[in-house]
């Protein structure tokens, strides 16, 4: 398995800044530990988007398919949320998100299903997914 990169709050912070957004504080504190990696969740195995990070070569290479450009690629596809952020993805469409109240993110995942637009809650904080 790869070795697990952690990323730094000025990234996080950047990410935030660029989504215009304040990520949740276990979805935060999870990604400086692992910036990325896969979680469990409703019987799928997801790819965690993630945080940009410049701190050299090999992260930004790691890190180019980012949270902020993934959301704004998601926001063209027929039926996307206008509030999701893109957390995660299974690799045949569908993706995990947050849903922003006005500047804020709760820590709430959600799954949005790409055939039907169609958005269900699974878990209600980052933290519950399994690793």
């Amino acid at each position: 398995s790869k070795l697990a990169f952690d990323v730094s709050e000025k990234y996080v912070a950047a990410a935030e800044s660029n989504l215009g957004v304040r990520l949740p504080e276990s979805y935060r504190e999870a990604m400086k530990k692992e910036n990325g990696g896969r979680r469990k969740a409703a019987s799928d195995l997801w790819s965690i988007i993630p945080i940009f990070d410049q701190t050299d070569r090999k992260r930004v290479s790691r890190t180019s398919n980012d949270i902020v450009r993934e959301t704004k690629a998601m926001s063209s596809w027929t039926g996307w949320p206008p509030s999701a952020i893109c957390i995660a993805q299974n690799g045949s469409g569908d993706a995990l998100l947050f849903l922003r109240e006005g500047a804020v993110c709760d820590g709430t995942v959600y799954l949005w299903r790409h055939e039907t637009g169609r958005v269900e809650m699974i878990a209600l904080d980052f933290a519950k997914l399994k690793a």
